[in-house]
């Protein structure tokens, strides 16, 4: 069984390229990006048996003009997934870069203040830093509950809020806070 060669795939045409792009589509809540570098990347892969250069970008625009990939409901459910699971305002607009997102789309979804203090009280959480802890955590251990805030997008000021508060009640109360108090 080891010895069997491979086999090779063959070449794309213009309908096999559409079924890989309504089979991706399908599977993944993705970007006009993300589907724009599958398909080049399966061309790469595969070679082009069409005439001509492939339609990848009409097939896109195709798919976005259909209602089949929607980059403004991406970038909203991505950067609602990522706050929840406790990542900050600068990790939400890195993954919606490198998911392609247009800038305005991503100004538009940009997590407000309000949105960003929840998300680190949700990192704290689960991480255990701050006042979620075991104890009171000596200089060093709050130094990498700084740098593991930092490190999932959240500024610097929150970071030190969440893990130098007093008790789990004052970080709720922290997070809960309004920017204009």
């Amino acid at each position: 069984m080891a010895d069997r060669p491979r086999r090779i795939p063959r070449p794309l045409d213009a309908a096999r390229l559409e079924e890989l792009a309504l089979s991706y589509v399908a599977r993944f809540a993705t970007s006009a990006a993300k589907v724009d570098g599958y398909l080049r990347r399966k061309l790469r892969e595969r070679g082009w048996e069409g005439e001509g250069d492939p339609p990848v970008a009409a097939l896109v625009e195709r798919f976005v003009a259909a209602g089949y990939i929607d980059d403004a409901a991406f970038a909203r459910a991505k950067s609602g997934s990522l706050l929840r699971r406790g990542y900050g305002q600068r990790r939400v607009a890195q993954a919606l870069n490198a998911a392609g997102i247009a800038e305005e789309v991503r100004a538009e979804v940009a997590p407000d203040a309000a949105a960003g203090r929840q998300a680190a009280l949700a990192l704290a959480r689960k991480r255990r830093l701050g006042p979620f802890g075991a104890g009171p955590a000596d200089r060093a251990a709050r130094e990498k509950q700084i740098a593991a805030m930092l490190r999932a997008g959240h500024p610097l000021d929150s970071a030190r809020e969440m893990v130098n508060a007093a008790s789990v009640e004052a970080a709720e109360v922290w997070a809960a806070a309004s920017e204009d108090e």
